[in-house]
């Protein structure tokens, strides 16, 4: 009994000796063994580091503690000249290097006692970092290795990462499935990677991995994450999914020879691959995306019905994949290979020795600068030989011929290409002088900044058996004389001609932002949605606000009634008709005239009686011989306002309805009655000019009067007292005459009065009711 006892004290005091040692390597503080601050600059910690090292360094201090003392000083300046150690240590208090200290402490603590019995693994987890899989270290990842290679190589293929950490279950549940995969697609030519998120915070934030395990594809540098059940046949077919869904075309027997032919128009050789398999293999899919920018690929499936007289042409075995490159002819292919099992690296090298076609069209820069590269040294010189044509079936037989002289004079040294010259002119323009024939010209570039060296032949290029043997002539002399290309010119960068339209191009990008917000609607974490929701909330509530603060304010307007009393009706102004008019006013017109109709009985109660709520007619009073003068100044001076719909325009004939107008007039209540019918000038007076601005729902009405000479406004811009007016216009009957003014001038200064009319600061004459028109 006494023993078991013993043997628990030991334990115990084992454990906490072992706690103590670790707690102790816990406490180690880079900062205060060097003797700076926290907030301490590069320079300055450098500079204690040397202060402290040249002080204790074993050589030269005699210090039993000396050799200690600088391991720490060492350990100390690792930790803090490291700004990712540093933030690690200013965040956790843990560099994420103790792991090698707390095992040097667990040696010591158990050579110290060898003599007792105690199982080590009482201190190891199978999750924990010492027992990672080793498989994943030739994946990991880091942030910069991340940003700055496999993000641009995803442009040439996808990636597969999985996001871990230690003491994660069900990392260690999914692991036999990864490494199996991994190593399978691997193979195939997808990317692997692994994050640890414990050592890569900063790299699974961004790559939006809020929790283990996460595993995502990467591809064209946009992120998509896994969702499914981690087993073999997700994984593959969301690899698969991740690849644009057009890379590789079905060819039968119908359609093969259109497939072939359009290698003109997208300046590219077409690949066939022959072979049984009911789908296209995910190898050939991968190899179709890495190329996708060289080459176009078509699948043939030779199990299928409607294919044989594709095999039979080509003379293709069922039995074994075949690959086939077509370059300018489509009757035979350039290059074939058969393999029974089509591996990576057989793809690979067979495709990259056939990216071109034989004479390919410079349609770009980049194409530009990979078959014709900048002279390297002497021994490297590369010339392309280039045909400048146009064209047409006029051009079809120099082409040809050039063509046929290329493909019997193909060199490692020698690029074979053509160009047209009305989509590249600036090109033709530095080499030609005249861009209506073909031409050959001989060149070889100096430098990336567009300098050249070339020769032009002299004459322009027929194609006829003189002009092979003058070329070949050129060349041979090259091979020896690089001096042969005299000439020298700078090039501008060549125009993208197979470039897509802007309006696609918004569109793409349209679509691509519209697929990434719906699979993060679905998807994403709820932490990388609140800002996007909270964004829409916000919208949605300043927008359901606003339409509610302005229907409660509309229908407050809608109940006031007119006023009563005369000095009130001179002063208010309504907050529905301010808010109309500052509306009305920022309109623009909508059509290219202004409809003016002529108010009459069978119109009258429409256009103004009945008249919506809202709505005002603006009338001009004419007579029959100053009709057509006033109509198109009244046109010209109101068509600014046109585009308001809730202006409507009319005329009143004065020789029809004198009578209704001096009625409406005499019986405005704020204006002084009008002159007896007896005063001599009753049947002289003239009201051509005049404006009504007729609200036919609230009964009042505003007055425009024709403009005087010599008078700037006094009359012009407001509904001012009727009485005064009408006394003055009495006594300046000469100058109201039409005879002594132009009749056009009357409507002078009419759109100002409209302006005051839609903000509401016109006075209004009230009205009992509309009187009759008859």
């Amino acid at each position: 009994m006494e023993l078991g006892r013993a043997g628990l004290a030991w334990a115990a005091a084992l454990l906490l000796a072992a706690l103590g040692a670790q707690a102790a390597a816990g406490d180690f503080d880079p900062y205060r063994v060097l003797g700076v601050g926290r907030s301490s600059s590069q320079a300055d910690i450098k500079k204690a580091y040397k202060r402290l090292a040249r002080e204790w360094h074993p050589d030269k201090n005699k210090d039993p503690g000396a050799e200690d003392k600088f391991i720490q000083i060492s350990k100390a300046y690792e930790i803090l000249s490291n700004e990712e150690k540093r933030a690690n240590f200013d965040r956790y208090g843990d560099a994420g290097e103790s792991q090698g200290y707390s095992q040097h402490q667990h040696r010591q603590f158990h050579h110290f006692h060898e003599g007792f019995y105690f199982d080590e693994s009482f201190f190891h987890f199978p999750f924990n970092s010492e027992r990672r899989d080793t498989s994943d270290e030739k994946y990991l990842l880091h942030f910069s290795h991340y940003i700055n290679e496999i993000v641009p190589d995803s442009f040439k293929k996808p990636y597969l990462i999985k996001i871990t950490s230690d003491w994660c279950f069900s990392c260690i549940h999914i692991e036999p499935v990864w490494k199996e995969v991994a190593q399978e697609l691997e193979v195939l030519g997808v990317g692997i990677g692994v994050v640890h998120a414990g050592y890569e915070r900063r790299l699974a934030h961004h790559l939006g991995a809020h929790s283990t395990p996460s595993i995502l594809g990467l591809i064209n540098g946009k992120i998509t994450f896994f969702h499914n059940a981690v087993i073999r046949e997700n994984l593959r077919q969301f690899v698969e999914n991740l690849l644009p869904g057009n890379l590789v075309e079905k060819i039968t027997d119908k359609n093969y020879i259109r497939f072939l032919s359009n290698w003109k128009k997208e300046n590219k050789p077409h690949v066939l691959l022959f072979d049984h398999m009911p789908v296209v293999p995910l190898l050939y899919k991968l190899t179709a995306f890495a190329y996708r920018d060289y080459l176009s690929f078509g699948y043939v499936y030779v199990g299928l019905r409607g294919t044989e007289e594709l095999s039979s042409q080509y003379n293709i075995n069922v039995y074994t994949p075949t690959m086939m490159i077509f370059k300018e002819h489509i009757d035979r292919p350039a290059d074939v290979v058969q393999a029974r099992d089509m591996k990576k690296q057989l793809i690979d090298d067979f495709l990259s020795q056939n990216k071109f076609l034989m004479v390919a069209r410079l349609t770009n820069q980049r194409l530009f600068q990979e078959l014709c590269p900048v002279k390297k040294s002497h021994r490297q010189r590369k010339y392309c030989v280039v045909l400048l044509t146009g064209e047409g079936d006029k051009f079809a037989e120099a082409y040809e011929a050039f063509l046929t002289f290329a493909v019997a004079n193909t060199k490692d040294t020698l690029k074979f290409v053509h160009i047209y010259n009305d989509r590249q002119p600036e090109f033709a323009d530095a080499l030609l002088m005249d861009r209506g024939k073909s031409a050959v010209v001989i060149l070889e570039r100096r430098n990336n900044a567009g300098k050249i060296a070339y020769k032009t032949l002299e004459e322009a290029w027929q194609g006829s058996k003189e002009d092979n043997f003058i070329l070949l002539d050129l060349l041979d002399q090259l091979r020896t004389d690089p001096g042969l290309l005299s000439s020298e010119t700078v090039l501008a960068d060549l125009n993208d001609e197979l470039a897509p339209m802007f309006l696609i191009r918004w569109l793409y990008s349209m679509l691509d932002y519209i697929s990434d917000c719906w699979d993060s609607l679905f998807h994403s974490n709820w932490r990388e949605m609140m800002p996007l929701l909270s964004l829409l909330f916000s919208a949605l509530f300043i927008l359901f606000g606003t339409v509610i603060v302005q229907a409660f304010s509309d229908s407050s307007d809608t109940r006031d009634s007119p006023p009563s009393e005369k000095e009130e009706t001179a002063t208010k102004t309504e907050k529905n008709d301010a808010s109309f008019s500052k509306e009305s006013n920022s309109r623009i017109p909508k059509k290219g005239f202004v409809e003016v109709t002529e108010l009459t009985d069978i119109n009258y109660n429409s256009n103004l009686v009945r008249l919506r709520p809202g709505h005002m007619n603006v009338v001009l009073i004419l007579s029959n011989s100053t009709k057509t003068i006033l109509l198109q100044k009244f046109a010209l001076e109101v068509y600014t306002f046109t585009g308001s719909s809730s202006l409507h325009f009319s005329f009143l004939s004065l020789d029809k309805h004198r009578e209704w107008l001096e009625y409406l007039l005499e019986f405005a209540q704020d204006a002084a009655p009008i002159p007896n019918q007896y005063d001599k000038h009753f049947l002289e007076r003239d009201y051509t000019g005049y404006v009504l601005a007729l609200n036919g729902h609230k009964k009042y009405f505003c007055l425009f009067k024709p403009h005087r000479s010599g008078d700037e406004g006094g009359t012009l811009g407001s509904c001012e007292d009727y009485n005064s007016s009408l006394h003055t216009e009495a006594r300046g009957k000469s100058s109201c005459s039409p005879g002594s003014r132009s009749i056009k001038n009357k409507l002078h200064k009419l759109s100002f009065w409209m302006e005051r009319l839609l903000e509401g600061s016109l006075q209004r004459f009230y009205i009992p009711s509309w009187p009759a028109l008859d």
